[in-house]
């Protein structure tokens, strides 16, 4: 029983180490935002149905919308906010 705890944290490890987006305990909303706004965009541009979907609805080229999904993964959720240098 207590081997499978022990298993766990370090799969758990392993999978934040592996995949940035799961987050940790000192993650921010902005990061957390930033995150899921990525991968969401990522998910969008990898599947080529989902582009023409969002081609026809906003009248645009697939070209135009997959240039647009990628300008959009640069800063999802506009810039940073401004960090206290207090400590």
């Amino acid at each position: 029983m207590a081997a499978d705890r022990f298993n766990k944290d370090r799969s758990w490890e392993f999978i934040q180490n592996k995949y940035v987006g799961t987050g940790h305990s000192d993650i921010t909303k902005y990061e957390w935002a930033t995150n899921m706004q990525r991968d969401t965009l990522s998910s969008h541009f990898g599947h080529a149905d989902m582009v023409m979907y969002i081609g026809v609805a906003q009248n645009d080229s697939h070209g135009r919308v997959r240039y647009q999904l990628l300008e959009k993964m640069l800063q999802p959720c506009g810039p940073p906010p401004a960090k206290d240098d207090d400590a």
